[in-house]
């Protein structure tokens, strides 16, 4: 039993690895892809387009432990990555309504991926496996940022404009990439049956009764959504989460702002030459390399220390100014925004590859210290009403993701960065006003 637990958490990793090698590459060139093609029947935006998807991912996550419950962790997970390989797909010819179209098809995929992830983790862990085998994953996950964007430098290095043959082979080797680790899920294997099979079986019964079984799942999900629903209702009116809703919106900005608008910015520069180019790839790798050194030393041992998570937080908004502001002074202001693939603009100083890298670094550096703190007091606080708590965690950080990602086409690079910094700031103080409550509390708790 305990093999067959440690084969299914490996091979969702791998899945995963596979499945968001494609997903995390896309989105790191795919404005920079829309903006090189010679199409003048294409009209799509690739900031709008991942819009779409976190906005429809948001309240997808409300449904979508329902349609779990019903057809099982498995076949939800396989269906979701038919979904996204379509997505993928699309980039080999592309049209603007399909586009369009398969952005709210993997935005719906995307809650359903997570939620059933989360689920068959947990069916195949216990109390003693639940840190290791999700450090397993998250650790085959993470490698997703380095695969695909490792490619996309030896490919486009050199290159100033991106030809169609390039972009259909990146993109069919994407989709294979993608179907395979959709095709992975397939491999999973039940740990032990379900309570329906187990009554069955003791009856002696064959299993002719599945519809009769199906509508007693389904009845049974659509009660606990009910159910959790109004939880999520009641938490949204207590304190900590209105306090915790500035540092979770804060993290969506900067997530839309490093997996997608950073790159582009990147691959944009004037100065950067023959170079830019691949350098969307590099800086996707860096990103990735941060968030790995910062998710392993923050989240596993700095965990359930409450000293230590508002000195994470805060170390997190240092690094994160610090990147803004280099960023600011190393990147043109018209980066973002710019009709044409290279800047017009000239920034304050002479735009550094060195310079441009360490802020990837940073960004994601920054990126895991907020995300695996927010994890650990949602984790403190709501140790009851967990699954609640993550849902709004994930609704309130789409939706700003979302926002940041339509209005990233629109304003230059300065209004951007100082948007990210106003309302890191703000959360980071409300996180800590947070703590100071827990903390208050535990003190009143121990003296009575």
């Amino acid at each position: 039993m305990a093999d067959l637990r440690i084969y299914n958490v490996v091979i969702l990793g791998l899945g995963f690895l596979l499945i968001f090698t494609a997903f995390t590459t896309c989105g790191n060139i795919e404005q920079t892809i829309v903006k090189s093609l010679d199409n003048d029947t294409f009209t799509g935006s690739g900031y709008h387009s991942l819009g779409i998807i976190y906005g429809i991912f948001s309240f997808s996550n409300l449904l979508a432990p329902t349609v779990v419950a019903i057809i099982g962790p498995q076949f939800t997970m396989f269906f979701s990555g038919i979904l996204y390989s379509g997505y993928v797909a699309v980039f080999i010819t592309p049209s603007t309504w399909s586009f369009y179209f398969t952005s709210v098809l993997i935005g719906i995929g995307a809650a359903m991926l997570w939620t059933a992830q989360g689920h068959f983790l947990v069916e195949n862990s216990d109390a003693s496996t639940i840190n290791r085998n999700t450090g397993m994953f998250w650790a085959l996950l993470q490698c997703s940022m380095l695969f695909g964007n490792l490619y996309i430098y030896f490919d486009w290095n050199g290159r100033i404009e991106i030809s169609d043959r390039s972009r259909k082979t990146i993109f069919i080797g994407l989709l294979v990439t993608s179907v395979l680790g959709t095709l992975s899920f397939l491999a999973l294997r039940k740990t032990f049956p379900t309570e329906e099979e187990m009554l069955n079986e003791e009856e002696g019964q064959p299993l002719l009764s599945s519809r009769t079984m199906y509508k007693q799942r389904a009845n049974s999900a659509v009660q606990d959504a009910k159910s959790e629903f109004k939880t999520i209702l009641q938490l949204l009116k207590t304190k900590t989460i209105l306090l915790l809703s500035c540092c979770m919106a804060y993290s969506g900005l900067e997530l839309s702002f490093y997996s997608g608008v950073y790159g582009t910015c990147i691959g944009a520069t004037t100065e950067f030459g023959v170079a830019a180019k691949g350098l969307i790839g590099i800086s996707g790798i860096v990103v990735g390399i941060g968030e790995i050194v910062g998710g392993g030393v923050f989240g596993l041992v700095c965990k359930n220390n409450s000293f230590r998570r508002t000195s994470v937080v805060f170390l997190g908004m240092v690094v994160h100014f610090v990147a803004f502001y280099l960023i600011y002074l190393n990147i043109p202001d018209d980066a973002p925004v710019v009709l044409k693939t290279s800047t017009l603009n000239k920034p304050y100083l002479t735009p550094s590859i060195s310079i441009a890298l360490l802020c990837s670094f940073l960004l994601g550096l920054g990126d895991s210290c907020f995300n695996t703190q927010l994890y650990s007091i949602l984790g403190r606080v709501y140790a009851e009403q967990s699954a609640p708590a993550f849902a709004i965690f994930k609704f309130i950080q789409s939706i700003f993701a979302a926002v940041a990602f339509f209005y990233s086409g629109y304003l230059l690079l300065t209004w951007q960065l100082l948007i990210m910094v106003t309302l890191g700031f703000t959360g980071t103080l409300c996180f800590f006003m947070v703590e100071r409550i827990q903390n208050f509390s535990v003190d009143l708790q121990q003296e009575y």
